[in-house]
């Protein structure tokens, strides 16, 4: 038992000292690792479900590649930069608070002259306001990281993936006939009911996975 304890402290200091004061990060990272998982358990349901077709299953393993390197792609790529550029606005102090721009102007800088320049470093500018700008700046790359998820799963995914699954279908369908030319290939797609009941079954609650 104290083992255990010892496992769970270890790793307690492990997530505070990375991700402590970067929730933001900590979103992505997350995320990037629930893809992974869910992308690796949707391709050992399919190989094991010998229920199955094997024309079907040549549609759902290029979708599942397909949503697979996408998922990922698409959310780092998109909140990373998302939760990057909103981290550049806020050091640099084009997104802040009163509290902190008040500070800046009791200190004798002109806000015009500071407030927005690449160079400028509010955090290490002005490290007697860190506590107020790390509570801003936190709340701000949760945001950013949020609304870049939500357009990388909802928007951008599903429309790449799709594009990808339809032309691999085509290919494997092609693979498998092709000592067969006389044979009219045409691939076999779901239906739409059959679409949606997948569909239902993939994301029980919500289409967005974080």
């Amino acid at each position: 038992m104290s083992s255990l304890g010892n496992l769970f402290s270890k790793f307690t200091s492990y997530m505070y000292k990375h991700y402590g004061e970067n929730p933001g990060t900590m979103l992505v990272h997350t995320g990037v690792l629930g893809w992974i998982f869910s992308a690796a358990g949707q391709l050992f349901a399919i190989a094991l479900n010998d229920k199955i077709p094997k024309e079907q299953k040549s549609f759902l393993y290029p979708q599942e590649a397909a949503d697979a390197a996408i998922n990922i792609l698409s959310f780092y790529i998109i909140t990373s930069s998302f939760k990057n550029v909103a981290s550049k606005l806020v050091s640099t102090g084009k997104l802040s608070t009163s509290k902190i721009r008040n500070y800046i102007k009791s200190k004798g800088i002109n806000p015009a002259e500071y407030i927005g320049k690449l160079e400028s470093n509010i955090e290490k500018d002005f490290p007697e306001i860190k506590d107020d700008y790390k509570a801003f700046k936190n709340g701000v790359d949760v945001v950013a990281s949020t609304v870049g998820s939500i357009l990388s799963c909802n928007i951008v995914t599903p429309v790449l993936r799709n594009q990808y699954a339809a032309k691999k279908q085509k290919e494997a369908i092609a693979e498998m006939h092709k000592n067969d030319p006389q044979k009219d290939v045409k691939p076999k797609t779901l239906s739409m009911d059959a679409y949606i009941k997948m569909a239902s079954l993939k994301f029980p609650s919500s289409n967005l996975k974080i």
